[in-house]
């Protein structure tokens, strides 16, 4: 923004306006599939059931790099995301504050990237690939309704909002 370090005192009003705007949590997963269609789900040690790849998105990252560099960590590979399949404004609960979900499409891996995939994470015990409905079985079911309404949106080429 051109000028806008010109102006000292309109920079510090900017920026304590800033401050005080609500920051949001933003996690971003994505849907993986192997040559078959089935879905990659990982192993969190520290959660009760398995999960979609991905997690909570940095400061200042964007979503979609955020859910590459959290599959890189996790299962070693790198993916290119593709377009968000769901978006889902996620209400406070428990401890957490509210958060936006970002569901991406991670498309089908190549030959090498499964290969490739190994657990890289010591929060991920294992990884696999799972039939639509056996993975539903799997996850919480928040996250099996999300997994649902993503794999519309693929299959209908749209993008699902509940934000």
């Amino acid at each position: 923004m051109a000028g806008l370090n010109d102006d000292p005192d309109r920079y510090a009003y900017l920026a304590e306006g800033n401050a005080k705007q609500a920051r949001k949590r933003i996690a971003a997963k994505v849907v993986i599939r192997d040559g078959l269609g089935r879905v990659l789900l990982v192993n969190p040690t520290y959660k009760d059931y398995w999960d979609l790849p991905g997690g909570m998105v940095e400061a200042n990252e964007p979503p979609s790099k955020g859910a590459e560099r959290e599959i890189l960590e996790e299962v070693g590979i790198v993916v290119t995301i593709g377009r968000v399949l769901l978006t889902v404004w996620i209400g406070p609960h428990g401890p957490w504050d509210d958060q936006i979900l970002f569901v991406f499409d991670g498309a089908a891996l190549t030959p090498q990237q499964l290969a490739d995939l190994r657990v890289v994470d010591p929060e991920i015990s294992e990884f696999g690939f799972f039939q639509p409905d056996e993975a539903a079985r799997q996850l919480r079911p928040d996250m099996a309704e999300r997994l649902g309404q993503a794999l519309d949106a693929l299959s209908e080429g749209t993008t699902t909002n509940f934000v």
